[in-house]
């Protein structure tokens, strides 16, 4: 099936407004292409500011989006210090607290470590969307039983609030507070064929 093409959200949103009601047939670009690219380039800036440089430093991507957003991190980092940052996954499946409605068969990706580990290195964990703190939780217990990290920065693209945890993000490319039948999706050309951000909303069962 095709995915509808996005449409440019009303100047309402962007200036904080009531956010107006959106359908799954018709998402609304929260960040374009462009804006994603200066976001990451931002936050790439925040990381070594925050870290003093690249030292004993290590990005983690959260599976899936967050895997391609730390790539992105990473060439942006490299870009400015000129050296690479060693990068790794993880996939938090068998951490969730709701791994039991998943069913027999959950969708499971890679977890690898970067070379050398997690042990006494500064660990930014990278996903795309803040909602709730739970995958951010299950990433953290994973983390922990790799290793011990000196120090652990949790970067996400967007946040769009509304927490069920007390967590909070170290570094956000842009906050987004939208409404509860909303969803906010990262669109990345790996799996999505471009690059965005979009708001749409949920599908009635």
């Amino acid at each position: 099936m095709q995915r509808p093409r996005p449409v440019r959200l009303r100047a309402t949103l962007r200036t904080g407004a009531r956010i107006e009601k959106v359908t799954p047939a018709d998402p609304a670009v929260l960040m374009a292409g462009a804006d994603v690219r200066r976001a990451i380039d931002r936050m790439a800036h925040e990381v070594l500011e925050k870290l003093g440089g690249t030292r004993s430093l290590v990005l983690i991507g959260i599976q899936r989006r967050g895997v391609d957003l730390a790539g992105m991190l990473g060439e942006a980092i490299a870009a400015a210090e000129g050296e690479a940052v060693p990068t790794g996954t993880v996939d938090i499946t068998f951490y969730r607290d709701d791994l039991m409605t998943l069913g027999p068969r959950p969708l499971v990706g890679e977890t690898r470590l970067p070379p050398g580990g997690v042990d006494d290195r500064a660990v930014v964990l990278v996903d795309d969307v803040l909602y709730t703190g739970r995958t951010a939780r299950a990433a953290l217990n994973e983390l922990m039983d790799w290793g011990r990290p000196a120090r652990i920065l949790l970067c996400v693209l967007v946040d769009r609030g509304d927490r069920e945890l007390p967590i909070q993000p170290d570094i956000v490319g842009r906050r987004f507070p939208v409404l509860p039948h909303q969803r906010v999706d990262v669109l990345v050309p790996r799996l999505d064929g471009e690059l965005a951000v979009v708001l749409s909303a949920l599908e009635r069962g």
